[in-house]
């Protein structure tokens, strides 16, 4: 049986709401060297939602992988990868509390030494050649998304001479439409370099920076296996539009 053509779109019901600006770092830090030369220097542009930003691809789940979401088995070869082996979990939601259903969580990370896979990486850790360090999964029909991995370590990097990041997790999240999408990073409960690190500094709230932090949920420790650890993600939500009591576009 042939399968039909998934369409290249998903279909838009209103605008999203207005993001906050108030609520982001800075986008020029100067604690967060970087940040320097990669901010602009003009006023934003500010616009309204067209169809280019109140659509997405559509993601289908035959396009990924059986160990895509495996970081432990999907890179490995002649052994498993070294290092603490974690599940995390959660679920991804909008601002107003409605899952978001086949989201694209994408996440990448250093290995257990706080190493990347990446020819630029020139940190004396070794490269774990049983460990990519990248996978990809979609949310279910109520936002939950889970992988399996190894926690990754901190390194140091020459924001200033002697600075450490702390262990992180990098997400990408592509949900229904183009203004929707997420970059974030995601940290671990009880680490101490969280507190030091420049780039959380750079956010404006204590309550934002716990938004941050993925906490352990010991009732989902695997035994004598995996710690888990639990992170929600928000996304912006559409914007409900009413018309003759009826939601725009309802059936």
């Amino acid at each position: 049986m042939q399968i039909p053509a998934a369409p290249t779109s998903r279909v838009a019901h209103g605008e999203f709401a207005q993001r906050d600006t108030t609520q982001q770092p800075p986008a020029c830090t100067p604690i967060y060297k970087t940040s320097v030369l990669r901010s602009p220097r003009n006023a934003l542009i500010s616009t309204v939602n067209t169809l280019s930003e109140i659509t997405g691809p559509v993601f289908l789940p035959q396009e990924l992988g059986p160990l895509d979401n495996d970081l432990i088995m999907n890179f490995a070869k002649g052994g498993l990868p070294i290092g603490e082996r974690v599940i995390v979990h959660g679920f991804v939601r909008d601002e107003f509390g409605r899952p978001v259903r086949n989201a694209l969580v994408e996440v990448w990370q250093a290995n257990a030494g706080g190493r990347y896979r990446h020819k630029n990486d020139k940190y004396i850790a070794p490269i774990d050649p049983n460990f990519g360090g990248c996978g990809r999964m979609l949310t279910d029909d109520n936002g939950y998304y889970i992988y399996r991995t190894i926690k990754p370590g901190p390194y140091p990097w020459r924001n200033r001479i002697n600075e450490w990041r702390p262990s992180h997790i990098h997400y990408s999240l592509s949900g229904d439409g183009w203004a929707q999408r997420l970059i974030t990073q995601m940290y671990f409960e009880g680490d101490p370099l969280i507190a030091q690190c420049p780039i959380l500094k750079t956010i404006p709230s204590e309550e934002q920076i716990r938004g941050l932090i993925a906490l352990q949920d010991t009732a989902n420790h695997v035994p004598l296996d995996s710690r888990c650890y639990r992170f929600d993600i928000t996304l912006r939500g559409r914007r409900a539009t009413h018309f003759e009591n009826q939601l725009q576009g309802a059936k």
